[in-house]
């Protein structure tokens, strides 16, 4: 496992050479808050790195519900009762197994490895522009339909979730990046995952945090970039 620290944003990564699957720590005053929970075996890697911290985990934020992202939840919250569990209210369905579309989205097909086996069950259910500690929730639905991102107001830190990708190049959910296309294979919905996209470039972000990739300083030209591409390739797509 390897560790970036960024100010009070600590990212930590597995397999980060091929298939870098990151989950992040944001330090408060008093306590960590964890945003997502990686893979099943990254359970000890992110309880030494609170412990070395000196600092209890109290909650633990989901940006979404695919497996990458939700796979040490279990044993997290059995190691940590008392930490709150935060995810949206529409990917909360997603963390029960259910991949069914409601009235009103687009009906496309939701992709990617979606749990069928958790077991816990979430504390406070999130909706856009709710605060979690120092975090803003920004709803960014388009690589699932209740995707979270978390605007630390400190910093001005973003943990992006899946909404971006960095690894090879920084892409939008749903862009097909060479040698690492998976994020895009995964993500349910372009336009959506685009209108997202421009709605965190709007948030003028000093770094960017997400799922698969290093952190980003100053993401602002890097990020509206890949929102031009994303928006191109669309438009091919639509022809």
């Amino acid at each position: 496992m390897r560790i970036t620290q960024e100010g009070k944003l600590l990212q930590l990564t597995w397999m980060p050479g091929w298939f870098p699957v990151n989950c992040y720590l944001v330090v408060e005053d008093q306590e960590l808050t964890l945003i997502d929970a990686a893979m099943s075996f990254s359970v000890q890697g992110i309880l030494r790195t609170a412990a070395k911290l000196n600092l209890p985990i109290t909650r633990i934020v989901l940006t979404h519900a695919h497996g990458d992202h939700v796979g040490a939840l279990d044993e997290l919250k059995k190691r940590l009762p008392e930490a709150v569990v935060y995810i949206s209210e529409r990917d909360a369905a997603l963390l029960r197994g259910d991949r069914s579309l409601r009235q009103g989205e687009p009906q496309t097909p939701i992709k990617g490895s979606v749990p069928t086996k958790i077991s816990t069950k979430p504390d406070i259910l999130l909706r856009d522009g709710d605060t979690v500690g120092s975090l803003s929730a920004i709803s960014t639905p388009g690589h699932t339909p209740g995707s979270m991102s978390f605007l630390d107001q400190r910093s001005g830190a973003l943990i992006a979730g899946d909404a971006f990708q960095t690894f090879k190049r920084t892409a939008v959910a749903g862009t097909v990046v060479p040698w690492f296309p998976f994020p895009a294979l995964a993500t349910w919905n372009k336009e959506q995952a685009v209108a997202s996209a421009i709605k965190l470039a709007g948030t003028s972000a000093a770094v960017l945090a997400v799922g698969h990739g290093n952190l980003l300083k100053a993401p602002g030209e890097a990020m509206k970039l890949a929102v031009s591409k994303a928006q191109l390739q669309l438009g091919k797509e639509g022809r």
